[in-house]
């Protein structure tokens, strides 16, 4: 009977001290963890508001809670970058459901906006809405235009075209215009890869070159087309069009000189 007491306790410590390293675990987590989104995106007023958006014109396709639905997915993660994007480019709430929404006039002002995506950012982290100092091309040099445009012709230029004006991709989908698309929304899409683009992280492209690239982008807009563009396609078009009008004059005028001198005898 001495003997069990000891055994009892003995077998007692093992859970508590797990139970206790637990706790001490938490405690450390809690402690050590970066700020939360939530914070970094938006005050706590500014989160209540764009739930209350949310609920009210979201959530019939996102779900209640950003869990998703069979109509659209999650938006748990995907950070309020993403969520200004869609919303400040008109492309939600879409106004039916297909294949790839269009960018059109936005629903929301810029303040509910920022509501939407603070709220949709305390939902988990994700990529940041950008300071302009990450995206404003102003200040750049002719040199980093220059490098913006190489790095654009090697990573965007076979989906946006060489000029930006958009394209044709598989599957019934387009590559968007550039043109007339706000900076901040450009490094966006970089960022969070809406529908078929890919993610270019800071691995990939910097945020010195994603203000290059944008920089290149608003100088050829800027620049005044010299004739026709010819869709901004390249060398490509107007080769089409040199052999058609060169070849096909040289054969219509060899034609007429063939007809000219069969006359003639």
């Amino acid at each position: 009977m001495k003997n069990r007491r000891p055994r009892r306790r003995s077998a007692l410590i093992r859970p508590l001290a797990i139970v206790l390293a637990l706790f001490v675990l938490g405690l450390t987590y809690a402690a050590l963890q970066p700020a939360t989104q939530s914070m970094a995106d938006g005050s706590k007023d500014q989160i209540a508001a764009g739930k209350a958006l949310f609920t009210q014109n979201c959530s019939s396709c996102h779900g209640l809670n950003g869990e998703g639905t069979s109509q659209a997915p999650s938006l748990i993660g995907v950070g309020s970058a993403a969520v200004d994007f869609q919303v400040g480019t008109g492309r939600m709430p879409m106004a039916n459901q297909g294949q790839q929404a269009p960018r059109k006039a936005g629903t929301y002002t810029s303040d509910e906006t920022a509501q939407l995506a603070a709220y949709v950012a305390s939902l988990g982290t994700g990529t940041s809405t950008p300071d302009s100092g990450q995206y404003n091309p102003a200040g750049l040099t002719d040199e980093e235009i220059a490098r913006g445009g190489e790095l654009f012709r090697s990573n965007c230029s076979a989906c946006h075209n060489f000029e930006g004006a958009g394209g044709a991709l598989p599957e019934g989908v387009s590559a968007p215009s550039l043109q007339g698309v706000e900076a901040i929304h450009i490094w966006e899409a970089m960022r969070t890869g809406p529908g078929q683009m890919p993610v270019f992280g800071q691995n990939t492209i910097t945020d010195e070159d994603a203000r290059a690239i944008i920089g290149y982008l608003t100088s050829v807009e800027a620049e005044p087309s010299g004739g026709l563009s010819l869709g901004g396609i390249g060398p490509v078009s107007e080769g089409f069009w040199g052999f058609i009008i060169g070849i096909g004059g040289l054969s219509l005028f060899a034609v007429w000189i063939a007809a000219k001198g069969a006359r003639a005898k």
